[in-house]
């Protein structure tokens, strides 16, 4: 961290505790310069910084000023979808969604897709390039099912920070989270059968068990602690449950990280129903809090617990590494990865190994965790500025989404097709829920960098979304 933004983190620190309030003058920047032994320039970058993320505004001759804060929105309440096995529909809306990729003039505030311009990820490119000049013939041969060995070692010592106490034979890597995903539900269930997942959820996993023919129960959840433990505890009492997909950690959409107490009140569950959880900690390595939370996994006596994550969100989703630790179901876990997909790409497991054995997987872990934190301020004001009062804004407390409820009443999906004349695309809630809700709602990537041109763009999203309020 640079001088300049190791001081505009202090001076927002101060403001967010009170120390400089609203409305408040600051010390000129002379003064500053004095105080902290750096130059004036480093203190009006520092404060340039403070400004983009509207912490506070100069004014004319008189130096800059804590910009008043307006009370945050609320966040968005326990969720109430239908508490019945439904079949998942939505694909046609998930296509749509994921072919608009290939528009690269658009401001795609509905993706899932991290950063990937930061300088900590050139040493990826120098492996990258060794491997290839030094290791050209490992790098066009097979690799064994389970992954190279060399990854997987450095895998096992990474979810040690999660509580996780694994070995390398303990872990098969796949070609990204999706597939770790898809082999988890096919190792545990089959057509037919009726698996629980949070409510909204993530709409691939959602598609997975709509191509297996498994139905869904959506489980009330809370947008700051996660999924209801009665509800579930209800919903195993009624219904022939296999198990439950969870992301307690980072959550995808709604950004909360799952209290502990929770997490082992859901395993308890899991032990009771003698069920499976598949547990999808891709975002967990994001968590602003340190050291990250634990795992549901990490309490798992009995291997019941399949974790399910990648690098794709933490490094870039193009390398397609993911791994799977699927616990007292990993001879069926490797039956399915044999059938479907063989060996992974060798290049780049060679490739991610070393960069996390030779360090920089942690130096870029920290700065990503800085920069997806520093983001969301920035978003949440410009979210606060330029839309209407009557919303809900989630708290995410990792990652890099954030989940937006307006009224129920609301419609958002009509003016998709007006968004798209802007170049803009967003992800309307009702692709994250199996029946079709969340209507009302959206989720917002805040990964895409703070610039005139990201800014125009949610302005113009709240200029769309206010004219709905004002014909409602």
């Amino acid at each position: 961290m640079t001088r300049y933004q190791h001081l505009a983190t202090l001076l927002a620190e101060r403001i967010e505790q009170g120390l400089y309030r609203s409305g408040e003058r600051l010390p000129s920047v002379r003064n500053l310069s004095s105080e902290h032994g750096v130059s004036i320039s480093t203190v009006q970058q520092a404060y340039h910084i403070l400004e983009d993320r509207q912490l506070i505004s100069p004014q004319p001759r008189s130096g800059y000023f804590v910009t008043p804060r307006k009370s945050l929105p609320p966040v968005p309440p326990l969720t109430r979808p239908t508490q019945r096995p439904v079949e998942i529909t939505q694909w046609d809306a998930v296509l749509e969604q994921l072919t608009g990729r290939e528009d690269g003039g658009s401001i795609a505030f509905g993706s899932g897709f991290p950063d990937v311009t930061h300088s900590t990820i050139k040493p990826l490119w120098r492996e990258m390039g060794r491997i290839v000049q030094y290791q050209e013939a490992e790098v066009l041969g097979y690799d064994c099912i389970n992954g190279k060995r060399v990854l997987r070692e450095q895998i096992a010592r990474l979810m040690l920070d999660s509580g996780c106490v694994v070995t390398p034979d303990d872990i098969v890597v796949t070609t990204g989270c999706h597939e770790a995903l898809s082999i988890a539900i096919r190792a545990v269930c089959e057509a037919g059968d009726i698996v629980a997942v949070e409510s909204p959820c993530f709409h691939g996993t959602m598609q997975m068990l709509r191509a297996f023919g498994i139905k869904v129960i959506e489980i009330p959840t809370d947008s700051e602690t996660g999924i209801s433990v009665e509800a579930l505890e209800l919903a195993l009492e009624q219904w022939p449950i296999k198990a439950v997909i969870l992301v307690p950690t980072c959550n995808n959409p709604l950004g909360f990280i799952m209290p502990d107490a929770r997490k082992k009140a859901v395993l308890n569950l899991a032990q009771r129903f003698d069920i499976a959880i598949i547990e999808d900690d891709v975002y967990g390595e994001l968590a602003y809090e340190y050291p990250r939370p634990m795992t549901i996994k990490s309490l798992d006596v009995d291997g019941r617990v399949l974790l399910c994550s990648s690098f794709s969100k933490t490094l870039a989703p193009g390398l397609r590494v993911g791994w799977i630790v699927p616990g007292r179901y990993f001879d069926r876990a490797m039956h399915m990865k044999y059938i479907v997909t063989g060996s992974t790409t060798t290049f780049t497991q060679m490739a991610v190994a070393e960069f996390v054995r030779n360090g920089h997987y942690h130096r870029h872990l920290r700065r990503m965790r800085q920069h997806y934190q520093r983001n969301l301020d920035i978003f949440t004001c410009w979210v606060r500025h330029y839309f209407p009062c009557g919303i809900c804004v989630s708290r995410p407390q990792g990652g890099f989404l954030m989940w937006i409820e307006l009224p129920e009443h609301i419609d958002i999906v009509p003016i998709i097709e007006t968004l798209r004349e802007h170049n803009i695309r967003i992800a309307v809630g009702s692709l994250l829920s199996a029946s079709g809700k969340y209507r009302n709602c959206m989720r917002l990537n805040y990964a895409l960098p703070f610039n005139d041109a990201t800014e125009t763009a949610l302005r113009k999203l709240g200029e769309v979304i206010s004219d709905i309020f004002e014909n409602d």
